[in-house]
């Protein structure tokens, strides 16, 4: 849940449906894979005065297909009647609030990685990558630095 306290409006995100599979078997190794993303949002309804209704699609599809994801759920924003009110017209004109769209992928984020940890494929989302060491040996790293 993320609030934004200048517009006064909470987002709330429910996951309704889960689909994942793995097609690779677990003893084969991975190829090199490409991973893409996307969250769809199917709209912005009115449910009550003081309240909206946003259902999406999220799915994950890695190339070559040895995986897919997908999530589908509501997020429901309450808050401000002027508030809520420009939300919707803006989603008329094919602009979605930037609070809607960035909680929404925060939680379904969070939720296919620990999907993609379930089934051993890589996490949609890129990992830090560490240096390498280049040969020269180093003492250990100090614990503590001031």
């Amino acid at each position: 849940m993320l609030k934004a306290e200048k517009m006064k409006i909470r987002v709330n995100v429910f996951i309704s449906n889960v689909s994942a599979e793995r097609f690779l078997e677990i003893k084969r190794p991975l190829p090199k894979i490409n991973i893409n993303t996307n969250l769809n949002i199917l709209g912005v309804d009115k449910s009550h005065e003081k309240s909206l209704e946003v259902p999406f699609v999220f799915t994950i599809t890695y190339n070559p297909s040895v995986a897919q994801i997908s999530l589908k759920g509501k997020a429901h924003v309450v808050g401000d009647r002027e508030e809520l009110e420009k939300m919707h017209k803006a989603h008329k004109e094919q602009k979605v609030s930037p609070i809607i769209m960035q909680t929404i992928s925060n939680v379904v984020f969070i939720e296919s990685v620990m999907i993609s940890r379930t089934l051993h494929i890589p996490p949609p989302i890129p990992l830090p990558k560490v240096p390498l060491a280049t040969g020269k040996k180093q003492g250990p790293e100090p614990r503590y630095r001031a």
